[in-house]
């Protein structure tokens, strides 16, 4: 380890001894996992509470928002002087010279690093007892913070970095405070890691390599899959043993041990989250600590006696013990393993940004409604600016979303699949991460089931008689003749009909409109 300074070595010693704490505690517990897929494997990767929830919110809020410009990865694009950048195929026209906009700002990165902008993260308008409340009147039933993002900054208070906000920023416990709100109504809580690429991969000789592998690395793909980028004269190369752990300027294999893996352990024992987010990169990390992460985790909520549950992306971790997400995307068909969608509340930025453009409550709710009849649920994020405060309009769309579950919930919290997930004229492009936006038409129809009855919810308010097909009698589904049919939201329907061309119903013609129409139909089996 002679590459590393004395006064950094000093604080890795620290580091260690805190871990190593929490290793011999953990040594007393009756180890029901062992780190691998044929123990994980035992571990039920998708609980019924998860199932049974369907909704959960969390927020991208840090640093970053202190700018307020470009998105949350401002931490990475302020050290760059390019002109645009692409997301997703496309190229925002608003995007700017990211180095010159930061300078004029604040100053250059040598002499305003993203480190003095942690100090100005205040979040003095932050009430956890308001967002638990606002969050559990969206109808979500878990929710929880970006807990530690690109950036290696903790929302907790953290005694593995000194990057956290109660040691710097708010000087408050913003995981914390925010769980003991939710779990207060009884909601599940959970924490979302996107640390993977933390690490500073690219520097000296594996740069070089990259640079000879991949040919010319351009601004925007140089250090890919690392956040910071090494650059001589910013604080990003310093050999200050502080700013390297915010910056990840540390040798990998001690980042793995006493960063990556050491933080989650952390929460995990503070705060006992009942479920654990992981964004993409996580396949950066060798399996021995991805495993290691997870039957740590598992074998403490069985001491807990807590369903506890992980995600993945792609194929970062197996999905025998562990739920695959797609950010921004689903499945364009109805699958038998449950699944997740993380999307965002806003057009473009997942943190706050100036001018941030927010989703209408229809397509919000219409893409909900689609997930769910696929076998899938939703984990939607909001985006809070740097002092707490939630933007008004982002506030109008989690009450719409939450006022049409409160008429209409019976047909989505503790439902399962039904045979088919739906019918209708509008069709997915693409299935997968980053699908595109769908307008939805009433004649878009999403079956739901319980015990007792198939739910139909219309993607609409029908206008005209409405045919649902898979309902007909005789047809290959082998439906039993309907008892009744009535819509959750009161006594509107006119008249409806079963036939071998399907079931018709027809609303009154004062039938207030709904983003969407949820039908309850019994059967003569029920």
């Amino acid at each position: 380890m002679n590459f590393i300074t004395q006064n950094y070595k000093s604080f890795l010693i620290v580091i260690l001894f805190f871990i190593s704490c929490g290793k011999s505690k953990s040594s007393s517990i009756e180890k029901k996992y062992m780190p691998t897929e044929s123990s994980l494997s035992k571990h039920n990767a998708s609980p019924d509470w998860f199932r049974n929830a369907k909704l959960g919110i969390y927020f991208t809020w840090g640093p970053y928002t202190v700018a307020a410009n470009t998105n949350e990865w401002y931490p990475r694009w302020m050290h760059f002087g390019i002109d645009s950048i692409e997301w997703n195929g496309k190229k925002p026209g608003y995007h700017i010279n990211r180095l010159d906009w930061h300078t004029r700002k604040f100053g250059h990165p040598s002499k305003f690093g993203y480190h003095d902008m942690i100090k100005e993260f205040t979040a003095e308008k932050f009430n956890a007892d308001e967002w638990a409340k606002l969050f559990q009147k969206s109808g979500a039933k878990f929710a929880g913070p970006v807990a530690m993002h690109h950036d290696g900054y903790a929302l907790w208070g953290s005694k593995l970095t000194p990057w956290n906000s109660v040691d710097i920023g708010p000087n408050r416990d913003i995981t914390g405070e925010l769980f003991a709100a939710l779990r207060k109504r009884d909601m599940k809580v959970i924490t979302t890691f996107h640390h993977a690429r933390h690490l500073q991969r690219y520097k000296g000789k594996n740069l070089q390599e990259a640079t000879q592998r991949y040919g010319h690395l351009d601004s925007y793909h140089m250090f890919w899959n690392s956040h910071y980028p090494w650059i001589p004269g910013l604080p990003t190369s310093s050999e200050d043993p502080k700013l390297r752990i915010l910056y990840g300027n540390i040798p990998e294999k001690e980042w793995l041990n006493f960063f990556w893996l050491g933080v989650l352990k952390e929460v995990i024992d503070k705060y006992q989250p009942d479920m654990i987010w992981f964004d993409t990169w996580l396949d950066l990390i060798p399996e021995k600590q991805r495993f290691e992460f997870a039957s740590y985790y598992l074998n403490k909520a069985e001491t807990w006696g807590k369903e506890v549950m992980m995600t993945h992306k792609n194929e970062d971790m197996p999905h025998t013990f562990s739920t695959e997400d797609f950010e921004q995307g689903r499945r364009d068909k109805l699958t038998g393993a449950p699944w997740l969608t993380d999307d965002t509340i806003s057009k473009f930025s997942w943190s706050y940004i100036d001018g941030l453009s927010v989703k209408p409550a229809e397509w919000v709710i219409h893409d909900f409604i689609d997930i769910v009849s696929k076998n899938g649920q939703l984990l939607l994020n909001i985006s809070p600016k740097f002092d707490g405060s939630i933007p008004d309009d982002q506030k109008a769309v989690l009450m719409e979303l939450g006022s049409w579950l409160k008429v209409n919930g019976e047909a989505i919290y503790n439902t399962r699949p039904w045979k088919i997930y739906g019918e209708g004229p509008s069709k997915m492009k693409n299935s997968g991460h980053f699908t595109e936006h769908i307008d939805y038409t009433s004649n878009d129809i999403r079956f739901t089931k319980k015990k007792e009855a198939i739910y139909a919810i219309s993607l609409g308010t029908p206008k005209e008689e409405l045919n649902i097909i898979a309902l007909a009698k005789n047809n290959s589904l082998e439906l039993p003749d309907i008892k009744s049919v009535i819509s959750l939201n009161g006594d509107h329907i006119k008249s409806w009909n079963q036939d071998d061309e399907g079931l018709k119903i027809e609303l009154n013609k004062n039938a207030p409109n709904q983003i969407a129409y949820a039908f309850k139909i019994t059967t003569a089996k029920e």
